[in-house]
């Protein structure tokens, strides 16, 4: 039997601590009150629900207290700081787990935006501390990326890794705390060209999204774009990369397109509107099929499954 503690109660909580106890691990929810960490106990059975109704069959137990007063890390595997991203406050939390929690249990940060160097800067155990980044939903997506530090262990990065595939994930391991780490750096180079390509009037985004999904990004749910390169031979794409990326788009901030729509307002479903209205109904149903499509992919994935 495997423990996690996950500090924090929020989206990002409640769906990492779901991924967890759904796969039977026991799961420890740290809130600042405990009042939070219950709420968001009740949002990660319903996770859990959602992904794999037979979890309580697995017997792990699923706990909630406050962050101040919580000190039982016995049999802890893995502790993770999801709250907000305030530098500030992640540094804090991180010197206080510094002292508390024992120095054989590695300790991660969900943090997409701060290197796992800043928020355990100067911290005596700073060597067990990584970024733990997962994608949204949580409990959904697979991927965690295990990102290394100044001062990270590889040594423990690597069983870190080892933790998470046997319990149903995903991770790789980024051995430089780089912006963006390896997926976000990813994905901003295609939003990059994406955004510029509608900046330019070449391409409406219903029109960006449908080649995206039915065209390589098809495909990417079969293999990754370096295996499919390997399948259809790597002459043709340095021959097109000759012609294509003198022309790519080298812009260094976001484009008009996008920071017009958040100067008026329109940043996406949640305010009723982005490239196009979205009426409250019509957003929970393109939500729901959202989170449908994942767990299909996932289904798709889990077919012999490759050696990662």
């Amino acid at each position: 039997m495997s423990k996690a503690v996950i500090i924090g109660t929020g989206t990002m909580g409640s769906g990492i601590a779901a991924s967890f106890l759904a796969n039977g691990v026991d799961t420890v929810i740290l809130g600042r009150s405990m009042q939070k960490a219950q709420a968001c106990a009740d949002a990660t059975r319903s996770c859990a629900d959602s992904i794999h109704p037979e979890w309580p069959r697995l017997n792990s137990q699923l706990q909630s207290d406050c962050l101040e007063t919580w000190n039982n890390w016995a049999d802890v595997d893995l502790v993770i700081e999801t709250v907000s991203e305030k530098l500030d406050h992640k540094k804090k939390i991180f010197v206080d787990l510094d002292e508390r929690v024992p120095a054989h249990i590695p300790i991660g940060s969900n943090s997409s935006g701060f290197p796992i160097s800043d928020i355990a800067s100067g911290l005596k155990t700073a060597h067990r501390m990584f970024n733990t980044h997962y994608f949204m939903p949580a409990h959904i997506v697979p991927l965690v990326e295990i990102v290394l530090g100044q001062h990270s262990d590889l040594a423990i990065a690597e069983k870190l890794c080892e933790f998470y595939r046997a319990h149903n994930k995903k991770p790789v391991l980024v051995k430089k705390d780089i912006p963006g780490f390896l997926a976000n750096r990813i994905q901003h180079a295609l939003m990059r060209e994406a955004l510029s390509l509608i900046e330019e009037g070449i391409a409406t985004p219903d029109d960006i999204d449908t080649a995206v999904r039915y065209s390589f990004g098809f495909r990417y749910a079969a293999v990754g774009p370096m295996t499919q390169k390997e399948i259809s031979g790597w002459e043709g794409m340095t021959l097109a990369a000759e012609l294509i990326y003198p022309s790519l788009s080298n812009i260094t901030k976001p484009p008009n397109c996008v920071t017009n729509l958040i100067k008026s307002g329109k940043t996406g479903m949640a305010k009723g509107a982005g490239f196009r209205p979205w009426p409250a109904d019509e957003a929970a149903i393109t939500k729901q099929n959202y989170e449908k499509r994942l767990k299909a992919a996932f289904d798709v994935l889990s077919i012999a499954p490759d050696k990662n």
